[in-house]
């Protein structure tokens, strides 16, 4: 599968900001084991960003060197890698499904085990103000709540939100028809599986919203949350050639393991 390069635009000792096009923008967290990416969408009158990341480091101190418009943040799921920065914004968004989560945390997942996942296998320098000892997850109220079928006017610019449940109640995708550009958060990315096996997710969930982004027209890139930047459309072929294997083999309802496709992988 054809991965394309992007310029990098500030190579900073924490982040990596790779450019994808004049108005977007790709915030990568390489020095993790879950090389995570946050996505900076720049329209006429707001931006919005994509996530928030680990909170190792302070990703507005990246946000401010690319935009200076107001930035509204759009969380795909609330999971620890993917709120971490939410506390240096504003306007903040969550699908309603994990309102409570966002408010109260996430129950039946400590925090000791959250600190182990995020200080483990770091590569790249952090900053002197992350102290895995005391890291403690984003909470706080949400400005506002997202649904299915919303549309994010930025100025020129419209966002659809996709509510895609299955790796978390709450996950959306989001997808960007001015550009072709789908964003997948945990539903959909490369190299390392998406996980459906934890008490909070859904394999059958799962299943189902993969089948419903495969069935989104226009797509032209594709941008996981994890791992390789920019995934062919192509793979949305191989997403639909697996919900039919999944679901004649009874996998979303008893399957366990790892179960691997041309390009991605799932596991229940």
């Amino acid at each position: 599968m054809e991965h394309k390069p992007y310029q990098v635009v500030i190579d900073d000792v924490w982040f990596t900001v790779s450019k994808l096009d004049d108005t977007t923008f790709v915030i990568s967290e390489y020095g993790h084991w879950e090389k995570v990416h946050s996505f900076l969408l720049i329209g006429d009158e707001r931006a919005a960003l994509i996530d928030t990341g680990l909170g190792i480091d302070n990703m507005k101190r990246m946000t401010d060197q690319l935009t200076d418009l107001p930035i509204m943040v759009l969380t795909t799921h609330v999971h620890a890698d993917h709120i971490g920065s939410h506390g240096q914004y504003e306007d903040i968004y969550v699908h309603e499904a994990e309102e409570d989560w966002l408010v109260s945390g996430i129950k039946k997942l400590s925090v000791e085990q959250i600190r182990k996942d995020i200080s483990r296998d770091i590569t790249r320098p952090v900053p002197a103000s992350f102290d895995p000892a005391a890291y403690t997850p984003y909470q706080g109220q949400p400005t506002g709540l997202l649904r299915d079928g919303d549309i994010i006017e930025l100025g020129g610019r419209n966002l659809v939100i996709y509510h895609t449940p299955g790796h978390s109640p709450g996950h959306i995708a989001l997808f960007d028809p001015s550009r072709g550009y789908l964003f997948t958060g945990d539903l959909l990315y490369d190299e390392t599986p998406v996980y459906a096996f934890y008490p909070t997710t859904s394999p059958e969930d799962l299943v189902n919203s993969l089948e419903r982004i495969a069935d989104i027209d226009g797509v032209k890139r594709i941008y996981g949350a994890h791992n390789t930047i920019g995934l062919d459309p192509v793979l949305l072929d191989e997403v639909r050639a697996a919900v039919q294997a999944l679901r004649k083999q009874d996998l979303v309802r008893f399957g366990t393991g790892i179960h691997r496709f041309d390009g991605f992988s799932v596991q229940f």
